[in-house]
């Protein structure tokens, strides 16, 4: 299969998609621009295309899958119930980069959910997303597209690297703006659970919804025999082929360290005006207490140390507040939970 980069914009006419919508009408899949990372596209009805997408990116079976749709009303052929805390978030944060967990109707396809009862849906606020779903027609399941537990891909390029010869179209719909995947939060508990944070902060979750939980598993392992119920709970996830290991303490402390430890393609990442007094090549990957600019980056380093050929790679570590908590979760699942404390005299 050649696997085709087409240039799409929000101000194109419809004829300009008429490619990928037949390919979506008839069970194919296509990678496709969203605000947060690009997606892989199939139609959320159909068995045979969420088989291909899983075919088509190595993905487990039981990781669940997203649907996405262009305007709040297609959510009602998606799900049995919609509460009004739905209403809620839908009126604040979409269009945008926030996933709800709600039970799923019986249109939804168990192939979709990992077998649960219940559906993730998040409306896109990338104009060129949406206005491919509207003209499908079709809800649109879609994970990140790129070879199950690598990084996620903000660029069509990243896509083309990963999945050339194995998806039929790429649209090219400019870079991600928000560099992370959606926050998943799931209306099916008794009190809302956060089970993914993303750039819809737990803080905003918090002003709209008053109480929230937050799912032992963001910045924890899951727990042996534990079934996912959200994308990116796996426990090892977003990762390069180098070893990451992220290091907390002082920047002091994180030099030394690395320095007494450098081996050829040794790497480290750390905050904005940093990086005097290493003896490796680095990346800045953002301000430190910035959680928009640390996770606008995050992605593209991590691709870029495998481009580089990096073995190991060591990591100034974010803070754990409630803005962070989606870079931390990205980078724990980057480094297997690889986490050393500077602090404790190591």
């Amino acid at each position: 299969m050649k696997t085709k980069v087409v240039k799409i914009s929000a101000d194109d006419k419809a004829e300009k998609y008429e490619e990928a919508v037949l390919y979506l009408k008839t069970d194919n899949v296509v990678g496709i621009p969203t605000e947060t990372v690009y997606g892989l596209a199939g139609n959320a009805f159909s068995e045979l295309a969420v088989k291909r997408i899983f075919e088509a990116k190595g993905r487990p079976q039981d990781n669940p899958l997203i649907v996405h749709i262009s305007e709040f009303s297609e959510i009602y052929d998606l799900v049995s119930e919609v509460p009004s805390v739905a209403e809620m978030l839908a009126k604040e944060f979409w269009p945008g980069p926030l996933t709800m967990i709600l039970p799923k109707s019986e249109k939804i396809p168990f192939c979709v959910t990992a077998g649960l009862d219940s559906v993730a849906v998040r409306c896109p606020s990338h104009p060129v997303a949406r206005k491919l779903i509207k003209n499908c027609g079709l809800p649109l399941a879609a994970p990140s597209a790129n070879i199950s537990g690598k990084p996620s891909p903000t660029k069509a390029i990243h896509v083309f690297k990963d999945l050339d010869g194995k998806i039929p179209l790429i649209i090219d719909g400019g870079e991600s703006e928000e560099g992370v995947e959606s926050t998943v939060i799931s209306l099916c508990t008794p009190v809302p659970k956060l089970l993914r944070p993303g750039n819809v902060t737990l803080t905003e979750l918090q002003r709209v919804l008053g109480n929230v939980l937050v799912d032992d598993a963001v910045l924890n392992p899951l727990k042996e025999g534990e079934k996912v119920s959200s994308p990116g709970m796996k426990y090892k996830h977003y990762s390069p082929d180098a070893q990451v290991v992220i290091l907390k303490g002082s920047y002091s402390d994180f030099c030394s360290y690395v320095n007494e430890r450098k081996t050829e393609n040794t790497y480290a990442m750390v905050f904005d005006d940093e990086g005097d007094g290493l003896n490796v090549e680095f990346f800045s990957y953002g301000k430190k207490n910035d959680y928009r600019s640390l996770s606008n980056k995050l992605f593209d380093i991590l691709r870029e140390l495998d481009e580089k050929g990096a073995k190991q790679c060591f990591v100034r570590c974010p803070d754990d507040n409630s803005d962070d908590l989606a870079v931390l979760n990205r980078l724990l699942r980057a480094a297997a939970f690889r986490v050393i404390d500077l602090g404790d005299g190591v």
